[in-house]
């Protein structure tokens, strides 16, 4: 049997080669975990949020969340595992503002995946409290009662009584002191005029 020639040995070689290339199944392209949905979801208006939660296409590990305000750090719980999904507490009321969500996981086949999820608080106002019965016959009646007359006090630091009205008591004590002083000069200039 006579041999091919070499042109058509290379030509049946490269046309199995395709062949089999054809015949082989693709392996399936490796694909990184991602976020598959959010809480809230990016560019939300919401009035409040109590727990940030994301979910993964597959379950990730060492997440790691920061809610962020302008430049400003806004303090969350510990990111707690879920299956697929991350939560995060938000201890605090949000004020009104533009917030960022960062957050970053390593997904399954250990490759590091991270993103930004921006929202917006638009915080109800705050109810002004009603006046209680008390205070509204307060602010409603008149003042008809005169002020009471002030009591003194006794400081039991110093012992003295404070009067808040009339004369200190040390000035009278002062007083008694010089009338004494002075009946005892009178008296003995008195007796020395009738010796003399």
């Amino acid at each position: 049997m006579a041999s091919l020639p070499r042109s058509i040995r290379n030509s049946l070689a490269a046309t199995l080669a395709c062949g089999l290339f054809f015949a082989i199944p693709a392996a399936p392209a490796a694909a990184h975990d991602r976020l598959k949905s959010s809480n809230p979801v990016k560019n939300a208006k919401v009035e409040s949020v109590e727990t940030i939660l994301l979910d993964f296409t597959s379950k990730v590990r060492f997440p790691a969340v920061v809610l962020m305000l302008g430049e400003e750090k806004i303090a969350l719980g510990k990111p707690k595992l879920d299956g697929t999904k991350v939560k995060t507490a938000v201890p605090e009321p949000l004020a009104s503002g533009k917030y960022t969500i960062a957050w970053r996981v390593v997904s399954i086949d250990g490759h590091p995946i991270e993103g930004e999820i921006p929202f917006t608080v638009k915080a109800a106002p705050a109810p002004s409290p009603s006046p209680t019965p008390t205070e509204a016959a307060t602010t409603q009646a008149p003042a008809t009662s005169a002020a009471p007359t002030p009591v003194p006090t006794f400081s039991e630091a110093s012992g003295e009584e404070e009067a808040s009205e009339g004369i200190p008591g040390w000035l009278w004590i002062a007083g008694g002191v010089l009338v004494i002083v002075g009946v005892v000069v009178w008296l003995s200039t008195g007796r020395k005029g009738n010796e003399a």
